[in-house]
């Protein structure tokens, strides 16, 4: 035992914590009291798994278990009321590729398919314009992103009085001329333009900011290069911002099929699938709740959500998501 020059005891070999007056006395590390090394090696691998546990288990309660589900109602002729017991196989499914009445509805989602097309257009547009220094662009923005904050039911009973005989649109076309307006929502010939053009009018904001955020992700410099050497916009939008955002675009390309394939708020709002605007999903529920046929519509599920997967694939197939290098 030797004694140092500040007063406290040492001893040549491992030093012992000492206890200081008003204080408890520190453990040292590695030392807790139950929890040896392989107890913290199984508790440090578990950590990750243990955060993603709760949401895993709502994914398959809430996602996969109902899918199944479907799945099995689609090979049973059930009612929706009592056990399901009538086994029938694949007939649900051959009904559905049979009946020409259930598929002819997928020609109206080329209406909604068609305007998705414009509303990516017109997104791309107003996001490259107010990706630059523009005046008032923060309060353009906002306008554009508006309506996709609306609720769809709301969306569906504001164009429902805009497009009635003698509603909003009538009067304004009154103001300049047009003394017979068409029926926008009772003509079959005109009411799917109109309710594409509502859809078109509600989701533009949401490629707009998709469209704007990637943009606004592209370094600053390229567009100063781009400048020095003589580029104007278009040329900046050609060779800089198109391929920038070109993962993107291919996103905005997955969400326009999938939501062409599987409109429903605004045509049963509107017209409740009447004068030919009734669209997959409307026939679906239809078929479930208005007929009593459960399988059948399970089917109809099914295969709707088969022909997306499908689409996305060819879609990855066609334009392969290469990563882009502008610099």
């Amino acid at each position: 035992m030797s004694i140092v020059s500040n007063g406290s005891l040492a001893r040549s070999g491992a030093e012992e914590p000492i206890a200081v007056r008003g204080r408890r006395p520190v453990r040292p590390r590695g030392r807790r009291r139950g929890q040896g090394p392989r107890t913290r090696r199984l508790v440090r691998g578990l950590t990750p798994y243990l955060f993603v546990a709760t949401a895993f288990a709502l994914l398959v309660l809430l996602t996969y278990l109902p899918a199944a589900n479907m799945v099995w109602y689609s090979l049973n002729e059930w009612s929706g009321f009592g056990p399901v017991d009538s086994f029938v196989g694949l007939r649900n499914y051959v009904e559905v590729f049979t009946d020409p009445s259930i598929f002819a509805v997928f020609g109206v989602s080329l209406y909604y398919f068609v305007g998705s097309f414009v509303q990516m257009a017109l997104a791309l547009y107003f996001a490259t314009v107010l990706s630059f220094s523009t005046r008032f662009s923060n309060l353009f923005r906002g306008i554009l992103f508006f309506p996709y904050l609306i609720n769809g039911v709301a969306i569906g009973f504001v164009f429902l009085y805009l497009f009635q005989p003698g509603g909003t649109l009538d009067t304004v076309l009154g103001w300049v001329g047009v003394s017979s307006p068409p029926q926008w929502l009772g003509d079959a010939s005109i009411a799917n333009y109109s309710l594409a053009g509502t859809s078109v009018w509600r989701y533009t904001g949401l490629n707009f900011v998709l469209f704007l955020g990637a943009i606004q992700s592209i370094p600053r410099e390229l567009y100063e290069a781009a400048e020095l050497d003589g580029a104007g916009r278009w040329r900046q939008f050609r060779y800089i911002i198109f391929p920038g955002i070109r993962r993107i675009i291919g996103l905005s390309f997955i969400l326009a099929v999938s939501g062409s394939l599987s409109v429903f708020e605004i045509p049963y709002i509107m017209t409740s699938g009447a004068n030919g605007t009734s669209t997959f999903v409307i026939e679906t529920i239809q078929t479930a709740f208005q007929y009593r046929q459960v399988g059948l519509a399970s089917a109809m599920a099914v295969v709707l959500l088969v022909i997306v997967l499908v689409v996305t694939w060819i879609q990855r197939r066609v334009f392969p998501d290469e990563k882009v290098d502008l610099v």
